[in-house]
């Protein structure tokens, strides 16, 4: 086959491809996570769901080193005009109002940063899926905690996002009683 004779495909059709497998990796997310939490409880369905996004986020790391690419370049975030994007991702969380397990996932951004360089990380200045109109992230450095957590073996390592972490400790407390 030529090269003239590749069939083009519309970005806009491209965007709505991805935005369906986006929308089919939230779905698999909360399906696996509400399992494990309804299975073993909120405390130790969320360790086990920490330690699979650790793992993703090593794998994530591992590839992008050997030159893949981390995110796709178009359908992950729908542009607004004059707005910030929306990320397809938070729109199922919070289309299925699983804010707390959804934003779990969430936390793929500081461990594949941390697992890429253990010096920084990407936090969320804003996330979607603890209720905020759109995600924004920052790159800060490390602490020596945060690096102990991550790479240590089942701790809860959730506070190396502190806008994810918070958002933890709330529920937390309300599943206590305390408000």
């Amino acid at each position: 086959m030529k090269e003239n004779d590749k069939e083009m495909v519309p970005l806009e059709d491209a965007e709505n491809q991805v935005r369906v497998v986006v929308q089919r990796l939230a779905l698999l997310h909360l399906s696996y996570a509400s399992t494990l939490i309804k299975k073993f409880g909120w405390k130790e369905g969320k360790l086990l769901i920490l330690s699979a996004i650790k793992e993703y986020g090593r794998r994530v790391a591992e590839r992008t080193k050997q030159g893949y690419q981390s995110l796709p370049k178009y359908g992950f975030y729908t542009t607004r005009e004059g707005q910030p994007p929306v990320c397809e991702f938070g729109k199922i969380v919070l289309d299925y109002g699983e804010l707390d397990i959804g934003s779990l996932y969430c936390l793929i951004d500081a461990a594949k940063t941390m697992q890429s360089n253990p010096d920084e990380k990407l936090i969320h200045k804003k996330c979607m899926t603890v209720g905020d109109e759109y995600c924004e992230f920052d790159t800060v450095r490390t602490s020596e905690l945060d690096k102990e957590l991550l790479f240590s073996k089942e701790q809860d390592w959730s506070r190396v996002d502190p806008l994810l972490y918070e958002f933890y400790k709330k529920k937390e407390r309300n599943l206590k009683g305390e408000v």
